[in-house]
């Protein structure tokens, strides 16, 4: 991983939420532990299934600031990284991050997710709503073999059960829960929850 461009990545970020607030001022003392860390959790998955040399496209819809769409970026160069958000002051503030730091894997778009038709071999999401209502954006936009990652809260389980007929509907099919700490004083457990459209 290559440190100095984390490390510019972070200052140029915090320049960015001065003028926008893209995240809390409190969160930013912990912008490392509790957004960059949590984005990059998207390693264990790769490590996991071995797709990253095959998956190319990776499409995050309502990234608000850039999370998990920047650090995954960052941590890889070979992935075709888009960061879709409808709101045009967190599009530019991503632009305005992207050019300083020459990501040239990186795409914005200002836009709805559901105006999206192109596919993707990775979607995620993250801090944006509950399954039964990411479900119907995501699995449509899925490649063949594409997976959608969710980025969630201890509360996963539950918001599957909440969206067992979306699930059924859009022929989704839970294939893992992921669960990983943050490095934060107190206990902050995540969930990756990674589906694929069953054929």
């Amino acid at each position: 991983m290559d440190k100095n461009l984390f490390e510019n990545y972070i200052k140029i970020f915090l320049e960015e939420n001065q003028k926008l607030n893209l995240i809390s001022k409190n969160d930013e003392k912990l912008l490392w532990e509790k957004h960059i860390c949590d984005s990059l959790a998207i390693e264990k998955f790769f490590e996991q299934y071995k797709i990253s040399p095959i998956a190319k496209t990776l499409l995050d819809f309502g990234t608000g600031g850039g999370f998990p769409s920047v650090p995954i970026a960052i941590r890889y160069p070979d992935l075709k990284v888009t960061a879709l958000d409808s709101i045009r002051k967190k599009i530019n503030a991503i632009e305005e991050i992207k050019s300083k730091l020459q990501l040239t894997n990186l795409t914005t778009i200002c836009d709805r997710v559901e105006n999206i038709s192109e596919k993707y071999d990775i979607i995620t999401s993250r801090a944006v709503a509950s399954m039964d209502k990411l479900i119907p954006y995501a699995i449509p936009r899925l490649k063949p073999e594409g997976f959608f990652i969710a980025y969630k809260s201890v509360k996963a389980k539950e918001e599957l059960d909440n969206a067992k007929k979306a699930m059924e509907k859009y022929k989704a099919k839970l294939i893992d829960i992921i669960e990983y700490d943050l490095p934060l004083e107190e206990n902050h457990t995540r969930n990756l929850v990674i589906i694929k459209k069953s054929n």
